[in-house]
């Protein structure tokens, strides 16, 4: 099996002393996953970056933390298949003593390292994996959803989009957990504000070729074609969407999950105009400009995607409830990462539900002209905040087995 494997150590702990606090952590050490596409479609949007994102929290965590808690970092590649991600992750637990696992993009790999997380009593933060399904029907007392999830999504674009009179659609959709979570929560949210959803087909994942399933969102005639997919499939899907002269012909593309890279790689002149949700955006206000312009200069110039900022809150939380709760038992830790309240740079305050769904508010964005651009990165502006209370699905419409 290929997989990359990497290990740094990042504590100031010295050899043979072990502080206090230190005395209810297992082996003395505190180690954190990193599992992700690290060579793939989703590299960019996680890959090494999310390693950088960890290491910088670990650092800012030690700056002001009295624990003297050892911290060591491992990461792996999971290739975007879930038997790889759930061996890694097995292996992790019981022979490498990995205490928490973080990011893990593709939902069906997140699906099952959730699954392995509970059975072992540890600790998972999602940021990476999409399925609102981690917080309703597959939640779990040692999992958090961190960043956002196909709910915040559909209900963000979708919404404003039907809402501006974009009511018939067409979903072009990858075949897998993430995808079919994604279409079925944004036809629900069509559905609801009054539109139409007149066809539907699912292309493989990952997808190359999207000429024959674009030929049949064209033939709908829906004058929204939505993409419920991800990374390279939705730069393909666009790309080649502009070759058949779709846009040009008067139907519209709905990126239902796009991500800051994606928006790179097509270039404002294909992508100006384009709509989407996302809970993070670098330019946002000076915390996260800062927090970017330290990420940017240990990650060859590049700012943080959604996902990395993800993995940089969540496990800087959890180093927090770590030396509150002065244990890494992963049942423990999560209760008490619920019990606080959520503060950093890149979310601002905000909270974690009984169903593990983290809470912060998300943005609808509008990608630039090319004219607007005033730099490199330069690429989205805000058209709307979506409040905190209701950027993620009510708690009660879940049905997670936690929620009483």
């Amino acid at each position: 099996m290929k997989r990359k494997l990497t290990s740094v150590l990042v504590g100031a702990a010295l050899a043979g002393l072990a502080g206090a606090a230190s005395a209810q952590i297992s082996d003395g050490v505190v180690k954190i996953g990193v599992l992700n596409d690290m060579s793939g479609l989703y590299a960019d949007i996680a890959g090494p970056g999310s390693v950088v994102a960890a290491r910088l929290a670990v650092e800012d965590f030690q700056k002001t933390s009295k624990a003297n808690l050892k911290i060591e970092i491992v990461s792996a590649d999971h290739q975007n298949k879930p038997d790889v991600g759930s061996t890694v992750a097995r292996q992790w637990y019981d022979t490498d003593k990995v205490d928490v696992i973080v990011d893990v993009p593709t939902s069906s790999v997140g699906l099952a390292v959730n699954q392995v997380t509970r059975d072992k009593g540890k600790a998972y933060l999602n940021s990476g994996s999409a399925t609102s399904d981690m917080t309703g029907k597959a939640c779990s007392p040692n999992t958090i959803h961190w960043a956002y999830d196909t709910w915040m999504l559909s209900n963000g674009t979708g919404k404003a989009i039907v809402e501006t009179g974009g009511d018939t659609w067409f979903f072009l959709t990858a075949d897998y957990a993430f995808g079919h979570a994604l279409e079925r929560d944004t036809e629900a949210v069509v559905v609801k504000n009054g539109g139409k959803v007149l066809g539907k087909v699912r292309h493989p994942f990952p997808g190359q070729d999207f000429s024959s399933f674009l030929l049949q969102a064209q033939a709908s005639k829906a004058k929204i074609i939505g993409l419920a997919n991800a990374g390279g499939d939705t730069i393909n899907s666009i790309k080649q969407a502009a070759e058949f002269g779709i846009v040009a012909g008067g139907q519209n593309l709905a990126g239902l999950l796009m991500f800051l890279t994606d928006v790179k790689a097509l270039g404002l002149q294909t992508a100006q105009g384009l709509i989407f949700t996302t809970s993070f955006y670098w330019d946002l206000n000076d915390g996260t400009r800062a927090f970017s312009k330290r990420f940017m200069a240990a990650h060859g110039g590049k700012p943080p995607t959604m996902v990395q900022a993800g993995v940089y809150s969540s496990v800087l939380h959890y180093l927090k409830a770590v030396e509150a709760g002065n244990t890494d038992d992963g049942t423990k830790v999560i209760a008490k990462m619920k019990e606080m309240p959520t503060d950093d740079p890149l979310f601002g305050k905000g909270s974690i539900r009984a169903d593990g769904r983290k809470i912060h508010p998300a943005y609808l964005v509008e990608v630039k002209k090319p004219a607007e651009s005033k730099g490199e990165w330069d690429l989205l502006k805000v058209r709307k905040t979506i409040p905190a209370d209701q950027a993620f699905r009510p708690i009660n419409e879940g049905g997670c087995p936690l929620v009483k």
